[in-house]
């Protein structure tokens, strides 16, 4: 796995890029009116947003140190053998091709597409027809395929352009990469000083509190998922070390671009939510289905909504690129080790990308898009993923004791500190998140317990590895 596909083509800039572009998409657009409704209080919605970051931030430094030590194409996957052996990462290949990675994108493209709608006005079905064919999934609940068709079809074909693209070229992908982002930053910070030099809001809604505020354990419930929207909306800071093998002096790009991009993550959340907050109190917030648009629709007009719906069809665009660009390289690594389809590990013989797992993993995207919403699937690929995120901070530890005298280019800062920290978080983080899905399906909030379902598909590696393992040991036993 030392000898990438493609060559290392990706510098600072590209690596940066990937980790701003794949982090900036459609979480800071769709889930602030979630998270305030969850929260009812701007004071906590502004202190989600702070937590998130710090402890996105944590995990960056971490993983910097360990993508400084193995910068091989593959990521976690790379990670997860070195720290724990070949089962475990199996288990988090699955779990990334299954649910982290390929329900991101599809998340992404869904927003896209929806923000996409306000011009296109695509067509849907009646209610009775969307709720006429129903999947139903045993104990964990029921998706809706014909749901909001027409905007699903186009999230379809956005990740479809997009997986040709990088299938044609690595280089190509990080160009358009570079691109989207530098225009999605400029974006971004139209948006905010258009919305706070309008003169149309006031700061004191950043402290009014809500009429329907929370406390006690109601908040504490409030205040764990509206951190899923905020870890769904930083999530992407790890793609970088996907392609560590493609990166240019990758000991020491690589730790740099994730400090530096995520840095500029959270201090551009920030100022978006603060922007929606001086135009939009917490509860006008909590009710808008489109916070961006309709914060820009109030600071500038009615009609600078198509404004936003553009500049946010170009933001998920560069992010549907990002993650498309970097997550099939570790069903690519898993292909190239013999456990998974040997199809997937195989490189195009004229491109030198990762051309078969890019097309897999458009297929199992497309899926993913026809069954879910976008909070469907946004809850399900954050969970998983700051599972293995949390036991990827207990193989730092590993690593420390089981390789003592590797290369460590880089040092995670505060050490044994900042590690222990994020795996308490995370540990606290992951547990009342599975509780407070439990509460919301019985409530009737949710048609399908989120974390559980994400946990239920990537359990179904267990057998698939036994499967790849037999395949592997007889491929080995005739050669």
């Amino acid at each position: 796995m030392s000898a990438p596909p493609s060559h290392r083509l990706l510098g600072f800039w590209s690596a940066t890029s990937i980790v701003i572009g794949s982090i900036i998409g459609s979480g800071v657009f769709m889930k602030p009116a979630t998270m305030a409704a969850q929260v009812s209080s701007p004071i906590w919605l502004a202190m989600v947003w702070v937590i998130a970051g710090i402890f996105s931030l944590f995990g960056g430094l971490i993983y910097a140190e360990v993508g400084a030590m193995f910068p091989q194409t593959g990521g976690l996957y790379i990670f997860f053998r070195k720290m724990f052996g070949e089962f475990f990462a199996f288990m988090y290949g699955w779990a990334a091709f299954a649910v982290i990675n390929t329900a991101s994108v599809a998340a992404i493209s869904f927003v896209c597409a929806q923000y996409a709608d306000f011009f296109l006005h695509l067509p849907r079905f009646t209610t009775v027809t969307e709720q006429s064919v129903v999947w139903h999934i045993p104990f964990l609940g029921n998706l809706y395929p014909l749901q909001n068709a027409g905007v699903k079809s186009l999230a379809i074909a956005l990740i479809l352009g997009l997986t040709w693209l990088n299938y044609r070229s690595v280089k190509a992908g990080g160009v358009v990469q570079v691109v989207s982002t530098i225009i999605k930053i400029g974006v971004i910070v139209l948006l905010v000083f258009g919305i706070f030099f309008s003169g149309k809001g006031t700061v004191s809604n950043f402290v009014s509190p809500s009429s329907h505020s929370k406390d006690g354990w109601q908040l504490i419930g409030g205040i764990v998922a509206a951190l899923t929207g905020a870890f769904m909306a930083f999530d992407g800071w790890v793609n970088v070390t996907f392609v560590g093998g493609e990166i240019k002096h990758p000991q020491r790009n690589i730790p740099k671009s994730l400090l530096v991009g995520l840095l500029v993550c959270i201090g551009i959340y920030l100022l978006v939510n603060q922007a929606y907050l001086y135009v939009m109190p917490v509860d006008a917030m909590a009710a808008s289905p489109l916070v961006a648009a309709d914060a820009i629709g109030i600071a500038m007009g009615e009609t600078s909504g198509a404004i936003v719906a553009a500049m946010i069809v170009i933001c998920t665009f560069g992010a549907i690129n990002g993650n498309t660009m970097t997550e099939a390289r570790v069903t690519y690594a898993m292909g190239k080790d013999k456990l998974f389809w040997a199809f997937t590990g195989r490189p195009h013989p004229r491109y030198g990308t990762p051309g078969n797992a890019l097309w897999l993993h458009f297929a199992w995207a497309a899926v993913l898009v026809v069954s879910g919403s976008f909070d469907m699937l946004a809850d399900m690929f954050t969970f998983i993923a700051w599972v293995a995120y949390t036991f990827g901070a207990v193989g730092v530890f590993v690593l420390r004791k089981k390789m003592p005298d590797h290369p460590r280019p880089y040092r995670v800062w505060g050490y044994p500190v900042v590690p222990l920290l994020f795996l308490g978080f995370a540990g606290f983080y992951v547990v009342s998140t599975i509780v407070n899905d439990i509460r919301k399906y019985n409530a009737g909030e949710t048609p399908v317990v989120n974390s559980l379902l994400g946990l239920s598909v990537a359990a179904l590696g267990v057998p698939l590895y036994l499967y790849f393992r037999k395949v592997k040991s007889k491929a080995q036993s005739e050669s």
